[in-house]
């Protein structure tokens, strides 16, 4: 059993938060190398506010899904008490929301303030943030006091080496658990020499844990490397990025890997964890490097897909047999997830196999508008949809209630809009009202929509405005719809 105890940040060796490398296939192998904590990649405060998060039951991962359904980041049991989750943010109560959003799915929340990129910088995050000790302040002692989970903060050294130490020691204050420092200043990049001096008087001024970064280009070749860089800066801990990036069996012991080993077994984690062959092919690309000309570096430039990337390195096998498990887990939860459906199912639900195609419907007519129509010449109420996700895939499904009876689709739909419109289409058939399909002529709903249609092209003809007030427009066009989708208990 895995025992949740705090990360300690000294005596280890760490890999270093990486954009577009530090997805979970690379920390999943980093750690299986020997790296004690890993970083995940930077992922920005608005960006992961937008998220949902779902447990992926095929996987077995939880993802934090964007609106667009892209994963923007996966974590797994495997990391859970090791990972390090780095956002970049500018605002002290942006920051604590991320926070709690990922707390309970990692052991650690990082602040960047260190990256001198653009697209950081302009935001007011990363190194940045340098400038302005107040806004530090204020970020890193609001999430040291609103969540349980250690703090860290990642910088880069400022012009002078007393500046430097002074605001670490401002930052020391704010409680956190240990500072990362790239021994470099924000507009010196890899090849310029690291500052190992500058790290060491940092080292010396506080008594938190402190982790060394920035010795890929003149220390760090091999494992044993690692512990000389620590030496040479007085550090707690060593973080490694690059040389992690081109190899990660630094992290081992016994020394490297051959490249071709490491490749391979980064891309058991790539399929194992459906990692986007995009992701996968840009890492791999790093450790190339100067091998991207030879024929096995073509082969991986050429790949458009993870099964592709798999032939290149003779993995066809491999991938062929984790996605056929995949694909067999998945029909088999599905198959228990329907079980529970039914076992939950209402009695008193009208149920049919129906789907909304809305090429079999004419332009801006939709079933939702004929039912509401007809329970307003009823003399009913409004229909109310109640909106369900399921988490296993996403899935969802509505039910309408009209004249308190309720009415669902039995199939499941990609977008709520959809599994609403199915629902109004039970009730219509079940109720024997049209539904307005291209099949069934034109009805008055139908016309309707035309006289509006010809109503607004003789306006503009005439010159008239055609910003009608909001009562002016057709009342069909309301529609009653909770606006909130719950995820469906499992």
């Amino acid at each position: 059993m895995t025992v949740n105890t705090p990360l300690c940040f000294r005596g280890k060796k760490i890999l270093a938060p990486m954009v577009r490398v530090g997805t979970l296939p690379m920390r999943l192998l980093a750690l299986d190398y020997g790296a004690d904590i890993v970083y995940c990649e930077e992922l920005i405060d608005i960006k992961m506010l937008q998220c949902k998060r779902v447990i992926n039951e095929v996987l077995e991962t939880v993802d934090f899904i964007a609106p667009n359904e892209r994963v923007v980041f996966r974590t797994c049991e495997r990391e859970r008490h090791r990972v390090v989750f780095q956002m970049g943010s500018a605002d002290a109560e942006r920051a604590l929301a991320v926070a709690k959003l990922v707390e309970s799915d990692v052991a650690g929340i990082d602040i960047n303030m260190g990256c001198p990129k653009e697209y950081s910088t302009k935001a007011s995050m990363g190194a940045a943030l340098l400038s302005d000790p107040d806004k530090i302040e204020s970020i890193l002692t609001t999430l040291v006091k609103g969540i349980c989970k250690p703090v860290t903060c990642k910088i880069r050294i400022l012009p002078s080496v007393e500046d430097t130490v002074n605001l670490v020691k401002r930052i020391e204050k704010t409680g956190i658990a240990a500072i990362a420092v790239h021994g470099r200043k924000k507009e010196e990049r890899p090849q310029h020499p690291v500052h190992c001096d500058v790290i060491k008087a940092i080292s010396e001024a506080v008594s938190i844990p402190v982790i060394a970064n920035g010795g890929s280009h003149d220390f760090i070749k091999e494992y044993m490397d690692i512990e000389t860089f620590q030496k040479a800066t007085a550090a707690s801990s060593v973080m490694i990025a690059r040389a992690a990036m081109w190899n990660p069996s630094i992290f081992r012991k016994e020394g490297l890997f051959p490249l071709k080993e490491v490749m391979q077994d980064y891309i058991k984690y790539a399929v194992r964890y459906d990692n986007h062959y995009t992701n996968t092919k840009y890492c791999l690309c790093q450790m190339l490097r100067e091998q991207l000309e030879t024929t096995q570096g073509k082969k991986l430039h050429a790949a458009q897909s993870t099964q592709e990337i798999c032939e290149a390195f003779e993995m066809a096998d491999f991938y062929e047999e984790t996605t056929a498990i995949f694909e067999a887990k998945k029909t088999s939860l599905e198959t228990e997830t329907q079980d529970e459906d039914d076992q939950m199912e209402d009695p008193d639900v009208i149920k049919m196999a129906v789907r909304f195609d809305k090429r079999e419907y004419p332009p801006q007519i939709t079933p939702k508008m004929y039912l509401l129509e007809w329970c307003r010449k009823e003399k009913h109420p409004q229909p109310v949809y109640e909106t369900v996700q399921r988490p296993l895939d996403r899935l969802f499904c509505s039910v309408v209630t009209v004249a308190e009876q309720k009415y669902r689709s039995t199939l499941w739909d990609k977008s709520k809009k959809l599994a609403e419109q199915a629902a109004a289409i039970v009730c219509l058939r079940t109720l024997g009202v049209p539904e307005g399909k291209l099949c069934e002529g034109e009805t008055h709903l139908i016309n309707k929509r035309k006289r509006e249609d010809r109503e607004c092209l003789n306006n503009r003809d005439h010159g008239e405005d055609l910003s009608e007030p909001s009562h002016k427009k057709a009342n069909f066009i309301a529609e009653t719809s909770d606006m909130n989708v719950p995820k469906m208990p499992r």
